[in-house]
């Protein structure tokens, strides 16, 4: 079988484009994937407790299952948003650093010192503890984003 030819006559390179379930999919798997690694950080340096005060609990399983629903939310906001930018690997991965420090400032920085009362943009050795998990949780993000993607194609 030939390769698939532009209007000109020449073969095209062009990937076929993913369908909004498979970036859907690409997404969860990539957040929960993420999630998990970034959720066994957190539990390592015992944060897990604080995550469950969001919804009034202080038990690490309740936290790391809200860990868990917040790293698929973010990942799906993501991939629906911009699932035709994840053509590569590289590109993949450094989409997910980005947006894994985006969510950085925003979450740890930002929504949850303010839902809970406490000073925003603290930056101390849990916050930079906090930065590594972001980043990790986001280049896994990306990376799993196009395998999952690439394999659908």
């Amino acid at each position: 079988m030939s390769a698939p030819t532009a209007a000109h006559g020449t073969p095209s390179t062009a990937r076929p484009t993913s369908s909004m379930g498979q970036m859907v999919s690409a997404g969860i798997l990539g957040g929960l994937a993420g999630g998990l690694l970034f959720g066994a950080l957190m539990a390592m340096m015992g944060m897990l407790p604080m995550i469950a005060s969001l919804v009034g609990s202080s038990s690490a399983g309740v936290g790391f299952g809200v860990h868990l629903v917040i790293s698929v939310v973010i990942a799906l906001g993501l991939v629906v948003l911009l699932g035709h930018a994840f053509s590569s690997y590289g590109r993949g991965a450094l989409i997910g650093l980005i947006y894994g420090a985006l969510w950085w400032v925003l979450g740890p920085l930002l929504i949850m010192p303010l839902m809970m009362g406490m000073p925003v943009f603290v930056l101390d050795a849990t916050a930079l503890w906090s930065l590594m998990g972001h980043l990790i949780y986001g280049l896994i993000l990306g990376v799993v984003v196009v395998a999952v993607l690439n394999r659908r194609r």
